[in-house]
């Protein structure tokens, strides 16, 4: 049973050292309680204490790590309904299915064209992460077969989705390495998967008719010592399985049901008649609050706007999107090039980069920390001053890159222009147009391109 704040409280060191982010160990052990902090938090814990706290800081949705290797994963872990609140920590894990019918010249063309999708996106590289090998009746060795080409020849990590628990043995056997995900225990089978999954230490998933019949089989494999637990109320009809994801998410942070406290799976591929439909549907779950969609295949029109709806739910409201601090490279740029600055807020970054590499003038971009606000924020709130950004310049080390002192600032930040000329007396201090989409034409003007 979960522990009050005041009973937390107790067996906090009391210290008050405002380094878990709040001002008193009293106003943190309220902030755990609630699922509104972490343990981790707290720097002085004894550990004494921590394995009291265990249970009072895990999460209400239990955190469950997929597979091994670049694309391991982790679902589940959420603390609250509505990202504004708080924000949503593991982002939705996308899967393509594969039937154990293939035969090995279509799994090698499909693992070789999935294995490509990856896209550059502010700084990200966006991807895919499961293949789920579906057992349609072609026996245990097949099964097994095409899960072990899967595990050895492509970075994707499993899902294993059979009936019979032969096949499922037979296939954990040769993937173990990867440690794939059992689908489904039901049940009739419950305690035979189970046993491959303890031994295995692998995850499991659980599928029953509906909600209510979840909690007898979740309880009966955290009875066996199982904790990785994925689950499927079994609906597949579009409207009852989307009502099944809300209370299922409800029930564990608002009702506290630890028996449905954990990430849940999704199977589009097996709802809709049409991959526009399906991925309808993918785009759906991964809004509301499937910890694991299953479709079909990945094909690019449908897997990037899913990826960027997944990117765009998953990021922290509360903080801005930022890149790294330091000189970048537009073009090829010489010791001529020109120099330009801006903030570190990602959006700026790459509109401003964008236009500049459409320019074909190579140059220099320096991007100062401006804690991911835009120029006339940053500006507004003084993290983007005369000062500051001359003393940035000087540092940064362009000048052991470039022969001349012109630095071009952003048009919105005209007023630090005479600042700045004070921190670099020897420098010419240009500024920019208002807009980046004007930047092309002043940066060929500075060419003499124009």
């Amino acid at each position: 049973m979960a522990l009050t704040g005041i009973q937390i409280f107790k067996l906090l060191p009391k210290t008050n050292c405002k380094e878990c982010g709040v001002p008193t160990c009293l106003a943190f052990a309220m902030n755990l309680a609630s699922g509104k902090a972490e343990l981790d938090n707290c720097p002085y814990v004894s550990d004494e204490a921590r394995e009291k706290l265990a249970e009072a800081s895990a999460p209400p949705i239990r955190p469950v790590k997929m597979g091994k290797g670049v694309r391991a994963a982790t679902t589940g872990g959420e603390t609250v309904m509505y990202r504004h609140e708080k924000t949503f920590y593991n982002p939705t894990l996308l899967a393509a299915t594969v039937p154990a019918s293939i035969s090995d010249a279509d799994l090698e063309k499909n693992l070789k064209v999935w294995n490509a999708f990856q896209y550059e996106r502010v700084g990200l590289n966006l991807r895919p992460e499961l293949v789920a090998i579906k057992d349609d009746g072609t026996g245990a060795d097949a099964f097994a077969k095409v899960a072990k080409t899967v595990a050895e020849t492509s970075e994707f990590n499993l899902i294993l989705i059979s009936d019979d628990a032969a096949a499922i043995k037979a296939a954990v056997d040769v993937t173990g390495f990867k440690r794939p995900l059992i689908y489904a225990a039901t049940q009739s089978t419950v305690d035979a998967f189970g046993e491959i999954a303890l031994s295995a230490d692998l995850p499991i998933a659980v599928k029953a008719d509906s909600i209510e019949d979840l909690v007898p089989l979740t309880e009966k494999l955290t009875g066996m010592g199982i904790k990785d637990i994925v689950i499927d109320s079994g609906s597949r009809e579009p409207k009852a399985a989307f009502e099944d994801q809300v209370a299922i998410r409800r029930a564990a942070l608002k009702g506290g049901n630890r028996a449905l406290g954990f990430p849940t799976i999704t199977f589009p591929s097996e709802m809709a008649s049409s991959a526009d439909m399906e991925a309808l549907l993918a785009g759906m779950f991964i809004a509301k609050y499937g910890g694991i969609v299953v479709l079909s295949e990945f094909n690019t029109e449908a897997l990037f706007p899913l990826l960027l709806e997944r990117l765009n739910i998953f990021t922290d409201p509360q903080r801005p999107m930022t890149v790294t601090e330091g000189i970048y490279e537009i073009g090829n740029p010489d010791e001529n090039s020109p120099i330009m600055v801006t903030t570190n807020f990602a959006l700026t970054y790459f509109i401003v980069s964008g236009e500049a590499e459409g320019s074909k003038v190579p140059c220099w971009l320096l991007i100062k920390d401006a804690e991911g606000l835009s120029v006339l924020t940053a500006w507004a709130a003084g993290k983007f001053s005369g000062d500051d950004v001359g003393i940035f310049v000087k540092k940064s080390g362009i000048a052991d890159k470039i022969k001349h002192n012109e630095l071009i600032i952003p048009g919105y930040a005209a007023a630090i222009a005479g600042d700045v000329e004070e921190e670099l007396p020897e420098w010419t201090i240009t500024v920019g147009p208002r807009e980046a989409a004007h930047l092309p034409a002043f940066l060929k003007t500075k060419a003499g391109l124009a």
